[in-house]
């Protein structure tokens, strides 16, 4: 079909925009703006807000904005006043500004109280929707997100129609519906993927629904959508037309900067997006950061880290300070320490505190007083520890691991058991909360010499290994290796300690490869003292760990007339004539 030609700047700006050309809508209604001579209407000014944003030029869109929302109250357009004053608080929302974003929501209500059946009203029920969740009110969420879903069908708007499902979706999670709340996020991305939505709108959803992903520790959808949406933001970037488009688009997602906040170093992190590039690109390669890390591209993720902090608006300033953080984990682990403690800080400077990641680093530094405090810390202040499962896993996981650390087995042990409660919260547990429960349990076991140990430490392997975390897999072999050695087995401990060990080199994890090493060689140079075998070494430090005769039978699964004879083989080849005389054997000769 043959497009009409105008001359009027304004009209092909307009067409421009329709076609998400947003460089070319900003130039043009940008030079027509400056003619002393012409003016912009109020519909003109809103267009002109968001291609400043889309376009790169941030400093400009929320005047744009102000100026849109003065000429619809001037019109007494209420409608279109209600929607920029909800843009507004949106804006200020990113920008940091509570008070000014309470404001101009207050007057969006305003504007739109006694107009209860227009789409506009959607908006105001997801921000509903979103203060319900925040403060624990969950049966209010889910009815602001039932009444948008029905203003969004009966406008028949694509647009809204998925925002309300991405609502309900956040609504039902923090509800702890877990199977109900991705369900309902999965039919939200599929109008996604099927290209059915705004350029803008597909671009907050795509935020939104990685945000999601991980608060669920949903690592199979966060990798799948994260593909997904660096190939939707991939330059050269025109923006996407929708596949149908019968409906209204009154929410376009995009947030305005008013200007540029404090940034940590200027010269690598500018938050400005060139002209004519998608600016949620840098927001979503935050989100790909963090698949990154857990799929083991540590060089990838952390090139890709700096990158998305060169390419975060000012806006979004949560997201910089995300790949902050995980381009400190990836240096922590390589054993870069000092680089890991510069990155951690620029994290904390943008607003994210930086735990559990600062709290194994002072470990790793040898301050294990300053983990202790760190971690405790930061699960004390958690605000909504239930909502962010993936957050609060990572800290009671470190928790454990500080406590492990000082020999405090009661703290590790609580911190556990809290990590496999939230594993199976819901009564469905999700794979990569399982695989860090065990974990985790496996460890407390092997620190408290229980029975437990491998059996818990073998189903975190396989976790892991299903997920494709090689890390955490490697390490969790360390253990296996540990706890095989402590039961006197070292045929089975080296293949461990050497798949971990080609693990942690391919990464570059350099402290643990040398340590993986290290237990490697001193494995083969080991000799049991006094003539013990295998198995009468097992019984030793059974004893020594206060086991009766009863006890080991039942751990080592023989009987009571076995244990004493291998004791009894033990004072022979000791010259010992008691237990507490073979315990204090046991620990002079290392076996302990």
């Amino acid at each position: 079909m043959s497009v009409p030609l105008t001359t009027d700047p304004a009209d092909r700006a307009r067409s421009a925009a329709a076609r998400e050309s947003w460089a070319e809508a900003y130039a043009l209604l940008h030079a027509h703006d400056r003619h002393p001579s012409r003016g912009l209407t109020a519909d003109d000014l809103s267009v002109l807000a968001d291609a400043a944003w889309w376009s790169g030029h941030v400093d400009e869109s929320v005047a744009a904005r102000l100026r849109a929302h003065a000429a619809f109250v001037a019109s007494d357009d209420h409608r279109g006043a209600g929607l920029a004053a909800w843009r507004l608080y949106d804006e200020y929302s990113g920008l940091g500004r509570p008070a000014a974003a309470a404001g101009w929501l207050h007057r969006a209500r305003h504007h739109l109280e006694d107009l209860p059946d227009c789409p506009e009203r959607c908006l105001l029920e997801m921000t509903d929707a979103e203060e319900a969740s925040a403060r624990g009110d969950h049966r209010s969420a889910l009815a602001a997100t039932r009444r948008m879903t029905a203003l969004a069908l009966a406008h028949d708007s694509p647009d809204l129609l998925a925002l309300s499902r991405q609502a309900g979706s956040r609504a039902l999670l923090a509800a702890g519906r877990r199977t109900e709340g991705l369900a309902l996020l999965d039919d939200a991305m599929r109008a996604v993927a099927a290209g059915e939505l705004s350029g803008p709108v597909t671009g907050r959803l795509y935020c939104l629904a990685l945000t999601r992903c991980g608060e669920a520790a949903d690592f199979a959808r966060a990798v799948a959508w994260t593909n997904a949406a660096m190939e939707w933001c991939a330059p050269p970037w025109t923006g996407r037309p929708r596949a149908r488009g019968t409906g209204t688009n009154t929410a376009t997602g995009t947030a305005q900067p008013e200007a540029p906040r404090h940034a940590p170093d200027p010269g690598t992190l500018p938050m400005t997006v060139p002209s004519g590039e998608n600016p949620f690109r840098g927001v979503l390669r935050a989100h790909r950061v963090e698949v990154l890390d857990l799929l083991g591209a540590w060089a990838l993720a952390e090139a890709e880290a700096r990158q998305a902090c060169r390419e975060v608006p000012v806006d979004r300033l949560e997201s910089a300070a995300a790949a902050y953080y995980a381009a400190g984990d990836v240096q922590r682990r390589q054993g870069r320490l000092e680089a890991a403690a510069v990155s951690y800080g620029h994290a904390h400077e943008l607003g994210r505190i930086p735990q559990p990641g600062l709290a194994l680093l002072r470990l790793a530094q040898g301050r294990a007083d300053a983990a202790v405090a760190g971690v405790e810390l930061a699960l004390a202040c958690r605000n909504d520890p239930d909502h962010d499962l993936l957050g609060r896993a990572r800290l009671l996981a470190a928790r454990t691991e500080v406590a492990l650390a000082v020999r405090d087995l009661p703290g590790a042990a609580r911190a556990a058991a809290d990590l496999d409660a939230l594993a199976g919260a819901g009564g469905a547990d999700v794979p990569l909360l399982r695989a860090s429960a065990d974990t985790a349990l496996g460890s407390v076991a092997h620190a408290e010499r229980r029975p437990g140990a491998l059996p818990a430490l073998r189903r975190a392997l396989a976790g892991w290994l299903e997920l494709r975390v090689p890390y955490e897999a490697a390490r969790v072999r360390m253990l296996l290796a540990a706890a095989c050695r402590a039961a006197g087995d070292e045929e089975r401990a080296r293949p461990e300690l050497g798949a971990a060990r080609a693990v942690f080199e391919r990464l570059g994890a350099v402290p643990d490869a040398r340590r993986a090493a290290a237990l490697l060689a001193g494995g083969s140079r080991r000799r049991l003292p006094g003539g013990l075998t295998a198995r009468e070494a097992e019984v030793l430090r059974l004893v020594a760990s206060g086991g009766t005769n009863e006890d080991i039978a039942r751990a080592l699964a023989i009987s009571e007339h076995t244990v004493a004879r291998h004791l009894n083989h033990v004072y022979a080849r000791l010259g010992v004539g008691s237990r507490a005389s073979a315990t204090a054997y046991a620990y002079a000769h290392g076996l302990i």
